[in-house]
């Protein structure tokens, strides 16, 4: 008898660490004291809407489904300045600080949004704009949809973010051989 071994392919993509730094330094310096929630969410409605309008994240970061929805693990890293991101980057220091549950500008400096495109700016703007509109509560159900549920708790999976439709397969079976040579 012969047995054939299916291995589970999953999307993954290379973490764009300098977009997700301009990002956040974007978010702080354009609302100062943003809350800690409401910018993690901010990037996952914007990762999320791009990934199924363009066939690619903005920033490809490893979400874990947390208690309170989706956590895009690298971006909290940064927003809590750990060493490992500022010598990825280069940096002695961040342009914020976490206080608490809020993000806090250091400075006055403008970030650098060379790195993004057109659509990226758009879907950033758009999920911050979302986030910022909702209360934590609303935040916190608009995030645990099938695939926050799917994670059970653990990595949620890009295939999982794309929306149901007649072509979901074959852009998943594109996502999955390409992905981790994709550019974002």
């Amino acid at each position: 008898m012969e047995i054939t071994y299916i291995r589970a392919m999953t999307i993954q993509f290379k973490f764009a660490a300098g977009k997700a730094y301009a990002a956040i330094h974007w978010m702080v310096s354009r609302h100062p004291g943003i809350d800690l929630h409401a910018a993690l969410k901010a990037f996952y409605f914007a990762d999320k809407s791009h990934l199924n309008e363009q066939r690619r994240p903005i920033f490809g970061a490893s979400y874990k489904a947390m208690k309170f929805g989706p956590v895009p693990l690298e971006i909290y890293e940064m927003m809590k300045g750990e060493a490992l991101w500022k010598a990825e980057l280069g940096r002695e220091e961040f342009p914020w600080e976490l206080a608490g549950y809020h993000l806090r500008s250091m400075t006055n400096s403008e970030p650098d949004m060379d790195s993004f495109s057109e659509s990226d700016v758009e879907h950033l703007e758009r999920g911050l704009s979302q986030s910022l509109e909702m209360s934590f509560t609303e935040r916190t159900a608009a995030t645990h949809g099938p695939d926050w549920q799917h994670a059970n708790l653990g990595r949620m999976r890009y295939e999982d973010m794309l929306d149901d439709g007649p072509h979901k397969s074959e852009i998943v079976a594109y996502l999955e051989a390409n992905a981790r040579y994709m550019r974002l």
